[in-house]
């Protein structure tokens, strides 16, 4: 495994909640020594890069600055995570129209100053604006990546975490598919322990199958209770950006439910979605084909129908 670089510079491109938050769980977990803060209102780039750098004293030593698309130069992943917000009501795929658009200025802009940096996609919705990333960059596919179902996974976990009394990080299972209505979670491989979830607690299998409606259901609008109650989501994200980012520049090879393009996984072709993925140095390293059960390789062919279905409108 190559160690770890002496600098590593990251851009973020928008500093809303998602972007500013992300940059503070970076800084937190010491993932990087650069980090630039670019954003079309350029006021608040500076405040939320005034703001988080004020905690320099508390963590290892980074330089956090607002910036223009001129500070991408050199920077290992550019993470964008501008774009119009999700309101209370829609879905991901209301967005896809007016980010399409947007990403349509953003990435030739990225693309003017860094053609070499990993592209980190996390604006909704997300599968969608990752394939038009690769698209409009024309970047080696490895290097455009969707953050995915990291999250979902993430929410997965915890909810099975909490519904069987273990801590999260104990269980292990993945959404896969699209980020939104159509993810798909694989309770064929899900476990604790080793132990098939449903085998998990034998004398309350019948209590726990139940509930795996109820968690999936849970974990897909988890987001829309979130937005109703608060407005946007932002801080779960954040770490799950900065689990994908500190994979990429500490080379670690770690599995993850990224969004890339696929090629032939379970008969699906060029479109983006979510699968266990190893994450190193390059980007995508591979893409891994899981022993699905028929009734999930069906939801995820579902899922890609869907999200091809939504690209073909769109003028690209």
């Amino acid at each position: 495994m190559q160690p770890k670089k002496e600098f590593d510079k990251i851009a973020i491109i928008g500093a809303g909640g998602v972007g500013a938050t992300t940059a503070y769980a970076l800084m937190i977990e010491g993932i990087a020594s650069e980090i630039a803060l670019i954003d079309i209102d350029a006021e608040k780039a500076e405040g939320e890069a005034m703001d988080i750098t004020h905690g320099a004293s508390f963590v290892q030593p980074v330089e956090i600055y607002a910036g223009d698309y001129s500070d991408c130069k050199k920077a290992d992943i550019i993470i964008i995570t501008a774009g119009a917000k999700q309101k209370p009501g829609e879905n991901r795929l209301d967005l896809v129209k007016k980010n399409t658009e947007i990403f349509k200025e953003i990435i030739p802009s990225i693309i003017e100053y860094n053609k070499e940096a990993i592209l980190l996609v996390v604006t909704n919705p997300v599968d969608i604006l990752t394939y038009v990333t690769l698209k409009l960059a024309n970047f080696p596919q490895n290097r455009v990546i969707g953050s995915g179902t990291v999250l979902d996974s993430s929410r997965f976990r915890t909810l099975i975490g909490e519904n069987c009394n273990v801590a999260a990080n104990n269980v292990h299972g993945y959404i896969i598919g699209e980020h939104g209505d159509s993810e798909v979670p694989v309770w064929s491989l899900t476990n604790i322990a080793g132990t098939q979830i449903e085998n998990y607690c034998p004398i309350c299998t019948k209590e726990c199958n139940y509930n795996k409606e109820k968690i999936a259901d849970k974990v897909k609008n988890a987001a829309y209770k979130i937005i109703e109650k608060k407005g946007a989501t932002y801080y779960a994200i954040a770490l799950a950006i900065a689990r994908i980012t500190r994979s990429i520049l500490r080379n670690e090879n770690s599995i993850l439910t990224v969004s890339s393009l696929l090629e032939d996984k379970y008969e699906v072709n060029d479109v983006c979605l979510s699968l266990p993925t190893i994450v190193n140095g390059s980007g995508i390293k591979r893409v891994l084909r899981l022993p699905l059960n028929k009734k999930e390789k069906q939801a995820f062919q579902k899922s890609a129908i869907k999200l091809q279905n939504t690209i073909k409108k769109l003028n690209l």
